[in-house]
């Protein structure tokens, strides 16, 4: 490999890595610091009324979970740019399954909208009784978080892929990869586990936190960078 070739694959590491911890610091917010301050689970009530008082901050959770998507776009290429060099099948494979994730993130903000268009005045909604859209309101908010499950099998095969080319890279080190391949299994088993045992959800969650460690990736990448293979 060309000086020149590893000084390109160290700026489009780097790269990769800001989006990656600039996505990660974007989705604590939008995903789980705003949500939480509003949703109680089991209580549609109180959970239509605190969206209700601070739409304001759940329009702004949308518009985090919006940037996600478009960055998550970009990432993409990049991330198979990096890459491509090991194997450009494989590289392919890890594109398009978080590219197909990155989709299914942006079709669930329709879930967030339908629980907007609940809380808010539309004399349409004068139909409904206010425990019906209530009602109403959880379900959507329900399903938003039961497709998070599907999105995440499909990262979850982003990162068995991605952490394979990055144990396989030599300019990249060896314990990354393997860290990448554990988070996507903390993925997969939060993921299937929640479908086939939710009664067991609060367990499988908190496998599923474990998945942080994939940020030492994106931290690597940008304090250290790509190596020389030789």
């Amino acid at each position: 490999m060309t000086t020149a070739q590893i000084t390109s694959l160290k700026k489009t590491g780097r790269t990769a890595g800001v989006l990656i911890l600039l996505i990660a610091v974007i989705a604590i917010l939008s995903m789980i610091f705003l949500p939480a301050n509003m949703i109680v689970p089991g209580d549609a009530t109180t959970t239509a009324m605190n969206i209700a008082a601070s739409e304001g901050a759940f329009r702004v959770s949308i518009a985090g979970d919006a940037i996600i998507f478009i960055l998550e776009i970009v990432l993409v290429v990049v991330l198979y740019e990096l890459l491509k060099p090991v194997n450009q099948s494989l590289s392919l494979v890890a594109t398009f399954a978080r590219l197909a994730m990155a989709i299914i993130q942006g079709i669930n903000l329709l879930n967030y909208f339908m629980v907007l268009i609940l809380v808010s005045d539309a004399g349409y909604l004068d139909m409904f009784q206010p425990d019906q859209t209530q009602a109403l309101t959880m379900l959507f908010l329900d399903a938003h978080e039961k497709v998070v499950l599907i999105w995440g099998l499909a990262f979850c095969l982003h990162l068995f892929v991605l952490g394979y080319l990055v144990y396989k890279s030599g300019y990249i080190p060896r314990i990354l990869g393997i860290l990448l391949i554990i988070s996507g299994l903390c993925y997969f088993i939060q993921s299937f586990g929640n479908i086939l045992l939710p009664q067991y959800e609060q367990i499988f969650t908190t496998i599923g936190f474990l998945s942080i460690i994939e940020l030492a990736f994106p931290v690597w990448l940008v304090i250290k960078g790509v190596k020389d293979p030789s």
